[in-house]
């Protein structure tokens, strides 16, 4: 290892050079600067390099002749150097940069990194990236290191010895700081759905992005969860420090948090310095698809710049422009698709905020480049909600996305699926933000007796979820529901149940998880009489969950719907011999009258006593909201 001399850049990097330059917050800005002093003598010299923290002085327009930059990974200034012709864009999954440094078609003459100073054995750190950077420096022809005492000595595969260093300056510079995320209420709520399709124990990843971050705030009353992840922030710090992740439940080695690069605070640098919980290891190793899915239940959730109806992702351009890169999400959208138990989530606002353009289209602009397929993609959430599309038809998933959707963009969606004939044309899509919880949030898990359910509004899309529900009921279950021997549910009848206007009426499920899937275990609705101060309630059970106290249950948030809107008294009519739906509403306060007719008993429950027995019903059934 010789120090560098200003003298050396012509011989170290020759005519037609490629050199790699350090990422993330590993930057060698020191080096980078020595080597733009001599850059005026070079020659088609090819500049490599992925998602940088900081200043980019090597694309200067005054550099145009001598050095040209290829990215895999587009800063803002790295995509105006591209469009003005200076620069190129390489789009490329994490996992497979390695390759291409080391056999493929981008060889490394020369690799600038920065690194920790050499411990008693001889070893420097790559700190907090190692993510390509260990790779390059592996490849490359000459290694030129930057060693800086202020970088942190981080754990794992993360080493290069002090031997295999050609040349290095000592420069001592403060790392670089992530910008703190700006969120908004959207972001809030995204963060809620999707904390709602993660259990405790699973595995996270998050991608770049405010939007990922949101979903990590939303996480703090887990528990057990574990991070196999490319990127580990101050998000996913902030969990660790909480006692949120402990990785004890983790499949694959386990106790450990498995990352490739930090970026972030001054304190997150600090926290992952020496601290042997975290390893660092190489992109090629933490996001090989096949290692992801050893985690069981791993949770990959990324951002994305828009998605179409049938569920293809764009997230490296808009039209024939590029922005950003590929980074991991390839990787883990299919890692966690082979894991058992994965999820994996792509998470973005239903709008741009650049101009209020409906981020879910039925179409993708020309140009616009797919990285991720449509059978890849398992939920897409935004702040209306989550859409579940794996071994979804077309149909289904239009309908789905089209929910989550703004509703200033719905109408035109759906006119844009009918003219694709993914749509019948007896579909719209009627309102459904009901709301469940205070902020809005449509969806809550609610534990009855220890099993776990997801209490939501029905919506259009429910329409193959409701057949099934009806013909899994026995005989006396239709005939007390429906006060006769129903033989069959077609799809339009089904449709006509499901697609509810919620702004009126309302129509709550509760759904049970099974193998993947939510299926409908019991229903409670009420129908608004003209006028608005009354409503008739119908629910129905399937008959393996009677008992628990779902029907009263669905009572009580039919009731707290009510109350907001002014609604003061329900009805019902009850078949003689359905005893339990009569003891039902007696216990909730209501009383016989005569509106049930035919020899049905009729009942009027003012709605306020129901939610003054509310309380006591769920306490004495056991039932709870699991809020988190």
């Amino acid at each position: 290892m010789k120090p560098l001399k200003a003298e050396d850049w012509p011989r170290l990097v020759r005519p037609g050079s490629r050199v790699f330059i350090g990422g993330g917050a590993s930057v060698p800005f020191a080096l980078v600067d020595s080597m733009l002093e001599a850059a005026p003598g070079f020659m088609d010299v090819e500049l490599v390099h992925i998602h940088g923290l900081g200043g980019t002085p090597w694309i200067d327009p005054k550099f145009s002749e001598v050095l040209r930059t290829n990215s895999f990974f587009l800063t803002p200034s790295i995509r105006e150097a591209v469009e003005r012709g200076q620069a190129d864009y390489t789009p490329c999954a994490m996992s497979e940069v390695a390759s291409l440094f080391e056999n493929g078609p981008l060889p490394l003459d020369v690799a600038l990194v920065q690194v920790s100073p050499p411990d008693a054995e001889g070893w420097c750190s790559f700190g907090v990236s190692v993510d390509v950077v260990k790779s390059a420096a592996k490849a490359a022809r000459v290694v030129v290191a930057q060693i800086n005492p202020k970088m942190p000595r981080t754990c794992g595969d993360s080493r290069i010895r002090v031997k295999e260093v050609d040349y290095f300056i000592e420069h001592a510079a403060a790392l670089p700081e992530m910008e703190k995320a700006v969120m908004d209420a959207r972001h809030e709520r995204i963060g809620r759905y999707a904390a709602q399709l993660i259990d405790d124990g699973s595995t996270l990843q998050l991608g770049l992005g405010n939007t990922p971050e949101a979903v990590a705030r939303a996480l703090r009353k887990h528990r057990h969860l574990g991070i196999h992840s490319g990127l580990f922030n101050d998000a996913l710090m902030d969990l660790v420090k909480r006692g949120v992740v402990d990785s004890s439940m983790k499949s694959y080695r386990p106790g450990r948090i498995v990352a490739s690069h930090v970026l972030g605070s001054r304190r997150l640098y600090q926290f992952v310095d020496g601290n042997t919980e975290i390893e660092l290891h190489p992109s090629d190793w933490v996001n090989d698809p096949w290692r992801i899915a050893r985690n069981d239940r791993m949770v990959a959730v990324n951002g994305a710049r828009e998605i179409d109806l049938t569920g293809q992702v764009v997230r490296d351009s808009s039209g024939h422009r590029f922005y950003g890169g590929i980074g991991a999400l390839q990787d883990f959208i299919r890692g966690a698709g082979k894991s058992r138990g994965g999820r994996p989530i792509i998470a973005l606002t239903s709008t741009s905020d650049e101009d209020g353009r409906s981020r879910i289209v039925a179409g993708l602009e020309s140009g616009s480049g797919v990285c991720t397929g449509r059978g890849d993609v398992h939920y897409v959430v935004t702040e209306f909600g989550v859409a579940s599309l794996h071994g979804r038809s077309i149909r289904e998933r239009v309908a789905r996305l089209v929910e989550i959707a703004h509703p200033d963009h719905r109408e035109s969606l759906l006119a844009g699926a009918r003219t694709r004939g993914w749509l019948p044309r007896f579909f719209t899509m009627p309102p459904t933000e009901t709301g469940v919880s205070d902020d809005g949030v449509e969806s809550v898990w609610v534990g009855f007796q220890k099993e776990r359910y997801l209490l939501r509004p029905l919506h259009p899309s429910d329409m193959r979820g409701l057949q099934e529900f009806f013909y899994s009921h026995d005989e006396e279950t239709v005939r007390l529901r429906y006060g006769y021997h129903r033989e069959r549910m077609s799809g339009e009848s089904a449709y006509k149940l499901a697609a509810v206007d919620q702004g009126r009426d309302v129509a709550l499920g509760l759904f049970e998880e099974a193998k993947g899937r939510q299926e409908l275990r019991a229903i409670g609705r009420y129908y608004l009489e003209e006028g608005g101060a009354r409503a008739e309630v119908a629910f129905v059970v399937h008959e393996e969950k009677r008992h628990l106290g779902m029907a009263g249950f669905l009572l009580g948030e039919l009731a707290a719907v009510a109350k907001r809107r002014k609604v003061r008294r329900f009805w019902a009519s009850v078949l003689p011999e359905n005893r339990a739906m009569a003891g039902l509403f007696l216990a909730a306060g209501g009383l016989e009258s005569k509106a049930g007719g035919d020899g049905d008993r009729g009942f009027e429950i003012p709605v306020d006593r129901i939610l003054r027995s509310r309380g006591a019903f769920l306490t004495r059934k056991n039932i709870q909201r699991i809020d988190r």
